[in-house]
């Protein structure tokens, strides 16, 4: 039990509340548009533990991708595996059990879930070793959390549309947007050691420039959804909610003083996936 509660804070696993609504909203929407009603609870349970399985799997192998470099860096050196706390063995041994899940899920969902999880997978693994070549890193890690609510429509409806593309796009800019946020604190470490990051490449300034403009598409993607889908008033209310924790979340952040970097990276985030979820749903309950 120990080593349990060891793993799930190394893989902050109170911070799946950032991608999970989101699947759920993809799952939503795509069955309300697809199937005309809301996906059945058993749906719902396999969608979850899809999740948790590609959140846990994708996590731990960041932590063992990034063993050497978290020693090696003072904010992260106290992180499991670097403090002996985790050997990679055991690491490894829950990566295998939490991708097993995440098959297993895929599985009892449908085929064309099956035949995609090869990228999903590709993209749990692959943006983890983004930060060595590229300063795009942030754009990587957005496409592997934007697979969330498109997982979620595929789960639901076996399709993929326009609408969850869009869906898709809202997602993984603005999970980009708040990551280079976070990679702030980094900066300057990054660029001594040789690590690609927007703020290393460009400096905190540009990179909260990046952030902001990532953030501007996201919340554009957003509205857009209103234009291609039911949706409607309510849906309006909570997107120009996000907008507003959004620009408050920036507000918190300047070049200046990244003191409250964590507050806008796990408070603000966490609101604001739940927020779409609650008014997507608060949605389509009155339009159904």
């Amino acid at each position: 039990m120990r080593k349990i509660k060891i793993i799930l804070e190394m893989i902050k696993f109170e911070h799946t509340v950032f991608a999970l609504p989101f699947a759920f909203l993809g799952a939503v929407l795509g069955s309300m548009l697809i199937n005309g009603g809301w996906p059945p609870l058993i749906d719902w349970l396999w969608i979850t533990l899809a999740m948790v399985g590609a959140r846990s799997a994708a996590m731990s192998l960041n932590r063992v991708i990034d063993a050497k470099i978290d020693k090696e860096n003072p904010r992260t050196a106290e992180r499991a595996i670097p403090a002996g706390l985790l050997s990679v063995s055991e690491t490894i041994l829950f990566i295998v059990v939490s991708f097993f899940v995440l098959i297993l899920a895929a599985y009892q969902l449908n085929m064309l879930a099956v035949y995609l999880l090869p990228i999903a997978v590709f993209f749990l693994v692959f943006y983890s070793y983004t930060k060595r070549f590229t300063w795009a890193c942030h754009l990587f890690l957005g496409i592997t959390i934007g697979l969330a609510p498109l997982g979620g429509w595929v789960a639901a409806t076996g399709t993929l549309t326009w609408e969850a593309m869009v869906l898709f796009a809202a997602v993984a800019l603005w999970t980009a947007g708040f990551d280079v946020i976070y990679a702030t604190q980094d900066a300057e470490y990054d660029k001594d050691v040789k690590l690609h990051s927007i703020p290393s490449r460009f400096g905190i300034a540009r990179a909260l420039t990046f952030a902001r403009v990532f953030h501007i598409i996201s919340f554009t993607a957003m509205l857009v959804l209103i234009l291609i889908t039911p949706l409607g008033w309510i849906y309006l209310t909570g997107t120009i909610a996000v907008g507003v924790i959004m620009v408050y979340e920036h507000s918190l952040v300047s070049p200046n003083d990244l003191s409250k970097v964590s507050v806008a990276f796990f408070t603000m985030n966490g609101i604001i996936s739940i927020l779409m979820l609650v008014f997507t749903i608060g949605d389509l309950l009155i339009t159904a």
